[in-house]
């Protein structure tokens, strides 16, 4: 493993005591971390109860169920990784999902104090400023000498266009403040004598990165063995890694332990609970990163504002590489000098390194190459490794986040040596900040797009809902909850989080069995009932009603126990607009006319 360089601060002026100059700049990172990341999310601070992120408002609904949920099961004593609330009659395996456990769990006080929606806009502000602190620690305590090269990396890394296009409500991937720590916990293992503390530490925090963001936990994992494997194989530091394996492997194996003690029951739950499903219905053909996406520049940053944005991710929260070109050509330049001013044990470093990006580009790309949108035929590594357990469920293009890190490093690295050993001809000097400028400025992050959110309706928020469902009891809105109709699940956290106890819905935003193959899929397997109001709300036309629809449809309403269907005056699609008056007139024929309850269309089901 890489030793740490000698620890010493920029030489300040002798006025200027050292440790008083580098706390100054620690603030000045941290205060620009914040900033940023309350940039990034700034218009959701405008009203978090009644704004959503525009291209995930989905995703964002449903982080947002799982904090209230989370909250909810602890403070009740249920079993926060499986849930009979959605998805009624089976119920939901969360540890096949992302439970983010921990944070509801460390954040309930907050969701109880303030909803849902705020809390998940704070922990995905903190995620950001997190991620940027976290790696500013490591690369300036252990890695770089200078403030200013860790500085820079760190900021990267966090703002990166991969972690700015996950800010649109993935809770799980803006969780990057783990993986410096995960890296830093690894690396301290070969340390003699600290093998047993370090892999108790280390297992602690396995089991917290497995419950927040296991795929990101995998994907760390796997680019650490990558990095390890090439750095310990050069010939630098074979001699350095064959002394240090024993007590590696020790630190590894409690590790394991408290790590497996830990996780004993999600693990169970994730690989042989009941609702559990091997892979998932994601296409890796669709989610794999175009070749061409690694030199294009990002929607949401000053280069897509000025339109040079480009569509080649599969949605714009999918956006993992797209560096753009100037920054890949630099990334090769900090290269190509750090290895000619290394000596052999940092060339092992720097091998280990483009090793490990190299090969997450690659893997990146999915099972067949594309170019520009068209794919060229040709086979890639992953088409290989895709039938192989667990990563059969990883969507290929997330693997180049792990090219972000690598990158941030070598501009750390860079900066630390040209501040140490300025060039000595000044064009050089100018040169290499041109470079930095031209790379960098272009990915700066803008805001995320946000929009207004249908309020959640008074039936609920003043508790009517209890006068016509008993507790426990099964409602639905109409259409039924789904990604694309996140209602039930919001209406559901607010009823959770406000204390006016449980109702309990049909189908829901969740990843469960029904897939081809045996592998997952969005929600459960359609029925009749959902099929005919789906059908309604997205083409604005009353499907055909038939007496053999009718009674298909009551007897769903049976199968789910369903005691009221509420159709509010606005529903929220958050992949298109729906058709509230259509939903109305298919309901109604299927169902009878409805009452005006508050604000609110209401059809009563008889229980048996």
């Amino acid at each position: 493993m890489p030793t740490s360089p000698t620890r010493a601060a920029d030489r300040p002026p002798a006025s200027v005591p050292a440790a008083d100059r580098g706390r100054r700049a620690d603030l000045v990172v941290a205060l620009v971390a914040v900033a940023l990341a309350v940039w990034v999310t700034s218009g959701l601070w405008r009203d978090p109860n009644h704004r959503a992120i525009t291209v995930n408002s989905s995703d964002q609904a449903l982080f947002e169920w799982l904090l209230a949920f989370g909250g909810h099961a602890l403070t009740h004593g249920e079993n926060p990784l499986f849930t009979h609330l959605i998805n009624v009659p089976d119920g939901v395996n969360l540890a096949v999902n992302t439970s983010v456990t921990v944070y509801a769990a460390v954040f309930a006080p907050l969701t109880y104090l303030v909803g849902a929606p705020a809390t998940f806009l704070v922990i995905l502000t903190l995620n950001l400023a997190a991620t940027a602190l976290a790696w500013y620690w490591l690369l300036s305590r252990h890695l770089v000498r200078s403030r200013l090269a860790a500085a820079v990396g760190a900021l990267f890394i966090a703002y990166s266009p991969g972690m700015v296009a996950h800010a649109n409500a993935h809770l799980n991937w803006t969780a990057g403040w783990l993986v410096p720590l995960l890296v830093f916990g690894v690396f301290g293992l070969r340390r003699p004598g600290r093998w047993r503390r370090g892999g108790i530490v280390l297992g602690v925090l396995v089991a917290v990165a497995f419950s927040i963001a296991a795929e990101g936990l995998f994907f760390t994992a796997l680019a650490l063995a990558v990095f390890l494997a090439a750095w310990a194989l050069h010939p630098a530091r074979r001699a350095e890694a064959r002394a240090a394996l024993p007590d590696f492997l020790r630190g590894l194996g409690v590790t394991a332990l408290v790590a497996g003690v830990l996780l004993a029951y999600p693990l169970w739950l994730h690989f042989a609970g009941p609702q559990r499903f091997h892979g998932t219905g994601f296409d890796p053909m669709i989610h794999s990163e175009d070749i061409a996406a690694f030199g294009a520049y990002p929607s949401r940053s000053l280069a897509g504002l000025a339109g040079l944005d480009t569509s080649l991710a599969p949605n714009p929260t999918e956006e993992n590489s797209f560096f753009g070109l100037p920054l890949l050509l630099l990334a090769v330049a900090c290269f190509t000098l750090l290895w000619r001013r290394a000596d052999p044990g940092r060339r092992a470093t720097l091998a280990a390194l483009g090793s490990t990006g190299v090969v997450f580009a690659v893997l990146s790309w999915g099972p067949v190459a594309k170019w520009a949108g068209t794919r060229t035929g040709q086979v890639l590594p992953f088409g290989v490794l895709d039938n192989l357990p667990v990563v059969n469920a990883a969507l290929p293009s997330r693997l180049a986040l792990a090219v972000a890190p690598v990158i941030g490093l070598l501009l750390a690295y860079t900066v630390d040596l040209l501040r140490a050993d300025p060039p000595r001809r000044r064009g050089a000097g100018v040169a290499w900040g041109l470079g930095f400028a031209v790379a960098l400025l272009p990915l700066l992050p803008v805001p995320l797009l946000t929009t207004v959110r249908p309020p959640v309706p008074q039936f609920i928020t003043a508790g009517t809902w209890r006068q016509y469902v008993p507790p426990g009891e099964v409602l639905t809105p109409l259409p039924l909850t789904l990604d694309v109709t996140p209602d039930g699940q919001r209406w559901q956290a607010y009823a959770l989080t406000h204390g006016q106890g449980e109702f309990r819905i049909p189908a829901g935003f969740f990843l469960g069995p029904g897939g081809p193959d045996g592998r997952g899929q969005i929600g459960p397997p359609p029925r009749t009932f959902d099929t005919l109001m789906d059908q309604a709300g997205r083409t604005g036309l009353t499907p055909i009603v038939t007496e053999g629809s009718i009674q298909l449809s009551r007897a769903d309403l049976r199968y789910w126990g369903v005691r009221a269907v509420v159709l509010p005056d606005e529903v929220d699609g958050a992949k298109y607009d729906l058709d509230e008056e259509a939903l109305r007139r298919t309901a109604t024929a299927l169902l009878g006319p409805p009452r005006r309850v508050d604000d609110v269309w209401l059809w009563t089901i008889p229980a048996l």
